[in-house]
């Protein structure tokens, strides 16, 4: 199920703003390179969008009437919680008036969403003058997850506000804060400029992020140690999965970084989290009698899950 930021994110890509509104782009740098954008057919950028939020698009044939000559097909597409159908002499047609039904959706519901966020935050993607808007451009230019902005703290009386906002980007933090939360956004975000002009090691932004895996790929991944997983059972007693769970982690791409956490349960064991840098994101828990055992149990639990994934057809 796609969550609302993900939504937000992708719905506010001009690939899917461009196509649902039909607004010519304005120019700029990366025009060029999002002009082929345009070609693209609602299928093909309804399934890029399943893509980003690891939930492909399914089109379903709901019935098919008519003469030989005159042909009618119906589809219903289901993409997270959309679902929209669509009609035509062709299934090729039916399935693109479905896509773009569903496209519709969602950026109609990505603008309600927008009218009812009270803290003003959503994307300047069109102001190219300020951070907010430069750092936006070069996300959709590089391909990136939109930037995300975060409230943290929100201090001081109503007449002298001051607020705290973390701007996120592709595993980077920033931290601004300002007179208001436009302000404080701009700051965040030009802080995260820097920074990639920092990683870059000079104004010209060339700093690329760590390579992320898309869940959805682990069902179409033939690796050894993948295929090893589809058919080993994961209840043999004393198996290092933590290794088992090393090993596949590098053969599909991904990093395990393992999270203790301080409180114990109420039975008295130790507990951590795991976290897989999939698309999106993968965190299992895991408890056991030690701290090491509980890191096995939280490797156990995420290559269930990614043998679930895996399987699925």
């Amino acid at each position: 199920m796609a969550d609302s930021h993900s939504l937000f994110a992708f719905c506010s890509d001009e690939v899917v703003t461009r196509y649902c509104s039909n607004v010519s782009p304005s120019v700029n740098m990366a025009q060029q390179q999002r002009v082929c954008c345009q070609d693209k057919t609602p299928i093909q950028i309804l399934h890029e969008y399943g893509i980003k939020i690891g939930s492909a698009p399914e089109y379903e044939l709901i019935h098919s009437d008519g003469d030989a000559h005159e042909p009618s097909f119906m589809f219903n597409v289901t993409i997270g919680d959309v679902s929209c159908k669509g009609q035509g002499s062709t299934k090729k047609a039916a399935k693109h008036e479905a896509a773009e039904g569903a496209l519709k959706l969602l950026k109609r519901d990505t603008q309600l969403n927008d009218q009812r966020d009270n803290n003003g935050l959503s994307p300047e993607a069109g102001d190219a003058s300020n951070p907010v808007g430069i750092l936006q451009e070069l996300a959709m230019q590089r391909v990136w997850c939109l930037p995300e902005y975060v409230v943290c703290m929100e201090s001081g009386p109503d007449h002298m506000k001051e607020f705290t906002i973390t701007c996120r980007l592709e595993g980077l933090e920033e931290t601004g804060t300002g007179s208001s939360k436009k302000l404080a956004r701009r700051a965040a975000a030009e802080r995260m400029l820097g920074k990639l002009q920092s990683l870059s090691g000079s104004p010209d932004i060339t700093w690329t992020p760590p390579s992320r895996v898309y869940v959805e790929s682990f069902r179409h991944s033939t690796g050894e140690k993948i295929s090893l997983l589809r058919r080993t059972p994961l209840s043999i007693p004393n198996t290092d999965y933590i290794q088992m769970l090393l090993e596949v982690s590098l053969e599909l791409g991904f990093q395990v970084a393992y999270i203790d956490i301080d409180e114990l349960t109420v039975n008295g064991q130790y507990q951590c989290m795991v976290e897989l840098s999939t698309r999106p994101v993968t965190v299992c828990h895991g408890t056991g009698m030690t701290s090491s055992n509980a890191h096995n149990a939280a490797a156990h639990n995420a290559l269930q899950y990614i043998k679930m994934v895996a399987n699925k057809h």
